[in-house]
């Protein structure tokens, strides 16, 4: 049993559930939106770059930066289609309305795509480094590194910058915002095309470590709803560091107890930091 394999696979898991997160996170925190299509939309990523790069022969990392292009495009469409639930912040709708999106995509991949498993032909995947007798790929080092970069550029982005100032206002009072002359649509289109491009990036970045379905999204979905609240909603860092605790949990979980009990564990632990502190890892 190598303990230290297994936390250098947790925080290559752990930054792939970071990265697929940090669109809704924004979603939630910077804009008050919800998108239950997100998993559908990293599925899309996912299968977009295996097509680009078997079908339509391009090299991997050009593969990626279509579909991920692609699918923000899909994002903008569906932002476009629920404008004026954004504009009323009407939460509940959003969520039906994303989720029958999310049905919708799924079932139009499955269509498309067919139903067996795809592996997404990335070079850098078989490419081994090692650290004592634990290994790891190139594949791995690429999700941290896109991870921890991604999420430097957002914090900086929402925090330090005029367009951070101009989301988290839109956010707070989009009427009002609009009345000082923001164009709130404009805001949300932009929040909603940058967190459907994330999740495609995390579907093109993390899927080549294992084959994948069309039906991966609602998964992906569960995922990212346990990495944002365990963070604490809106929480870049919290966020962060969230993805990476999970991922590392998941993989020592799996080491010691059968793998199907890991969502179960991960749940139990969410419920236990909510009860200890109901705001995650938020800072005070």
């Amino acid at each position: 049993m190598n303990i230290l394999a297994q936390a250098l696979n947790g925080i290559a898991l752990g930054a792939g559930y970071a990265l697929l997160a940090v669109g809704w996170t924004v979603l939630l925190g910077a804009a008050r939106l919800v998108n239950f299509a997100h998993g559908q939309l990293y599925m899309l990523g996912a299968f977009l770059t295996w097509f680009f790069c078997t079908k339509a022969g391009m090299p991997y990392v050009l593969g990626a930066v279509v579909a991920v292009a692609v699918v923000a495009a899909v994002g903008a469409v569906l932002q476009l289609a629920m404008t004026r639930l954004t504009l009323d912040q009407n939460i509940v709708n959003l969520m039906l309305v994303t989720l029958a999106f999310g049905y919708l995509i799924q079932g139009g991949a499955s269509m498309i795509f067919g139903g067996n498993p795809q592996l997404i032909p990335s070079p850098l995947e078989g490419s081994n480094f090692g650290i004592r007798s634990a290994r790891f790929t190139a594949q791995d080092l690429l999700i941290v590194i896109v991870a921890l970069v991604l999420y430097a550029i957002v914090y900086m982005v929402l925090t330090r910058t005029n367009v951070g100032r101009i989301v988290r206002a839109v956010a707070e009072d989009p009427k009002l915002a609009q009345l000082y002359g923001l164009n709130a649509a404009r805001v949300y289109l932009g929040v909603f095309v940058f967190a459907a491009a994330t999740a495609a990036m995390a579907g093109a970045v993390v899927a080549p470590r294992s084959p994948i379905l069309t039906s991966i999204g609602f998964e992906e979905v569960i995922i990212t709803f346990l990495v944002v609240v365990l963070g604490g909603i809106g929480s870049i860092i919290g966020g962060l560091v969230a993805g990476l605790g999970l991922g590392v949990f998941t993989a020592l979980f799996g080491t010691f107890f059968p793998p199907a009990y890991s969502t179960a564990a991960a749940f139990a632990v969410l419920l236990v930091v909510l009860v200890v502190r109901p705001e995650g890892l938020k800072a005070r």
